[in-house]
């Protein structure tokens, strides 16, 4: 097997020119401005010192350029893993105790084995039972509890709590400390970065500027933010008034240390650092699909599952918290133009240097201002558009994201998301053992056969055709053996019954065995079983039973085959179906 399938960089590095180079120094230098005041805002997020988040952004971009397959995600921390780590962390330590910070880098490194060990047996599937509603309404949800946590900064009060009823219960009784300054520097961080979103890109487009450097200006919007916040607490000496800042942080790269150990904490954090795994991976291969389908590019899940766990185990290595793909980043990375992978080892660079020369110039910078750029940031990913759309679309899949929204927004994040992902295997399942049925007739004048209650079609007295529409398992074969006998307890004149499975993908042990039953049981009633337009290879699991032995009818290659053979005189002795079924009952019906 090619070393290229685990190091993709070996498949893309070979081809790299200085016109590649040119775009990834260029989108390097864009996603730096936008990643600097991130890194320490999603840091603050997770209850971590500002400076983890810078050291968050280093090793792991490089380790994702060497194993990763897209060519423009970007990684790091972001808003919803920071979220999960702070309350997986919670359940260890307090906030700001180095215990706490052991806990975070632990669930990095968990996180990070748990992702390389999926990605090399290839598990990238287990996925997919977060569907997408659950996805969708943990993080609306997500996004919530993240802006009423960060009102706290904007206010300058103490409150704290995992689900958004204790934190806004906390910021009730603390209100009516507020500092003045703080919400003064907060609002105003907060509609500026609003209008920067929103306002500044088309001003600056009406006064002439071109749109790459009008762009430009409209991604470095927080760190304008941040530089005119921190002169004025610095000019107006506000730190003593009880603004408070980001204080000293530390000069320098990453250190590089092994991350604690400790089996009973990794005990303790092993759930945790699963939910993080999934919804981090989830979030970052949507984002890198999204992006590569717009170049027509590709990328390998299960070598995203290895790419996303060597980020975390670099990160875990260098004093860094829980990272994944980064929607906004990944985004503003491709808009700029990234050729390769080697982007994000730019970037890398870029963070380094000012780990090494910028920290200094941050000692005034309010928190107020990282809350504003989180609460920005987050409200971008609450979508309460998606319940209304889902409502009008499937009432399955509306449950599905309301309990994840409601119980994730009352009870935290770990009850939300299992309830969520609970409710749609028990939603599928409750579906897949009811499957859809329908008894058919012929179009006239063609060879098309439709639902007799949604279309006026030829039926003929003496023959029923049922269509499944669903492969035959154990959870949907006795009710198919009920809806059948039914239906022909319910039309006596019947003579011959057609089971039409050309929507049939596969029959199991127990769909095989109410085949038979049903055969039998037709038999004694006088009535003989056909089946029709059989799948290759559900014909060639049938070839290898008793089934196509004892059949008492006959298989046909079409289901217009069957009606000429079985009621060769419908037109003149068959009848038109009347359709019964309205707008408003079509999920209903049959």
């Amino acid at each position: 097997m090619k070393l290229s399938r685990y190091l993709p960089i070996l498949d893309w590095g070979r081809s790299y020119d200085g016109a590649a180079l040119s775009n990834d120094m260029m989108a390097a230098v864009i996603v730096t401005i936008m990643l600097i005041p991130q890194s320490l805002a999603y840091a603050l997020l997770a209850g971590l010192p500002p400076v983890v988040g810078l050291y968050a952004s280093i090793l792991p971009l490089m380790a994702y350029a060497l194993f990763g397959t897209s060519r423009t995600l970007s990684v790091g921390p972001v808003a919803v893993v920071s979220l999960m780590t702070a309350a997986a962390a919670a359940n260890i330590a307090e906030s700001g105790t180095p215990e706490y910070l052991a806990a975070a880098i632990a669930l990095a490194a968990i996180s990070g084995l748990m992702l390389v060990t999926m990605g090399i047996f290839r598990l990238g599937f287990l996925a997919n039972l977060l569907s997408h509603p659950v996805v969708s309404g943990f993080i609306t949800a997500s996004g919530i509890i993240i802006a009423a946590s960060q009102l706290k900064h904007l206010l300058g009060i103490s409150a704290s709590g995992e689900s958004l009823v204790e934190i806004v219960e906390a910021l009730a009784a603390n209100v009516s400390e507020t500092n003045p300054n703080t919400l003064a520097i907060g609002l105003g961080a907060l509609g500026f970065l609003v209008w920067v979103r929103n306002g500044l890109k088309p001003l600056l487009r009406r006064i002439g500027l071109g749109p790459t450097a009008a762009d430009f200006a409209t991604k470095a919007g927080p760190v304008l933010a941040i530089v005119a916040t921190t002169a004025i607490v610095a000019g107006l000496g506000w730190d003593k008034q009880g603004v408070r800042t980001v204080g000293e942080i530390p000069v320098g790269l990453p250190p590089f240390a092994l991350p604690d150990f400790d089996l009973g904490l990794w005990r303790e954090l092993l759930v945790g650092a699963l939910f993080i795994s999934v919804i981090g991976f989830v979030e970052s291969v949507s984002v890198a699909q999204t992006l590569a389908a717009k170049r027509r590019q590709g990328i390998d899940p299960d070598q995203e599952l290895v790419a996303l766990g060597a980020s975390n185990l670099a990160s875990s290595f260098s004093g860094g918290f829980p990272v994944t793909g980064g929607f906004s980043r990944s985004v503003v990375n491709f808009d700029a133009g990234a050729a390769t992978p080697a982007a994000g080892a730019f970037t890398a660079v870029g963070i380094a240097l000012a780990s090494l020369f910028l920290t200094p110039l941050l000692y005034y910078l309010p928190l107020a201002t990282l809350s504003a750029t989180i609460i920005v940031a987050v409200l971008t990913l609450v979508d309460l558009k998606k319940p209304v759309e889902l409502w009008q679309y499937s009432k399955r899949d509306f449950i599905a994201i309301m309990a994840t929204i409601i119980l994730t927004l009352v009870d935290g994040i770990e009850t939300g998301v299992l309830t969520g992902v609970s409710l749609s295997l028990a939603l599928f399942v409750f579906h897949a053992s009811r499957p859809h049925a329908a008894i058919v007739g012929q179009v006239p004048g063609t060879e098309h056969f439709r639902n007799v209650r949604r279309h006026a079609v030829i039926c003929a007295p003496n023959v029923m055709t049922i269509r499944v529409d669903e492969a035959l398992t154990y959870l949907n074969s006795r009710w198919l053996e009920k809806t059948v006998l039914g239906d022909i307890a319910s039309n006596p004149e019947v003579e011959h019954l057609v089971l039409m499975f050309s929507a049939v993908n596969g029959v199991d042990a127990s769909g095989l065995e109410v085949l038979e039953t049903l055969n039998r049981r037709l038999a004694d009633a006088g009535v003989t079983m056909h089946l029709s337009e059989v799948k290759g290879p559900v014909m060639d699991r049938l070839r290898r039973t008793h089934l196509l032995k004892e059949l008492t009818g006959e298989i046909f290659l079409s289901q217009n085959d069957a009606f000429e053979a079985l009621a060769p005189e419908a037109g003149v002795n068959g009848y038109l179906s009347k359709p019964d079924i309205t707008p408003e009952s079509r999920e209903t019906g049959r």
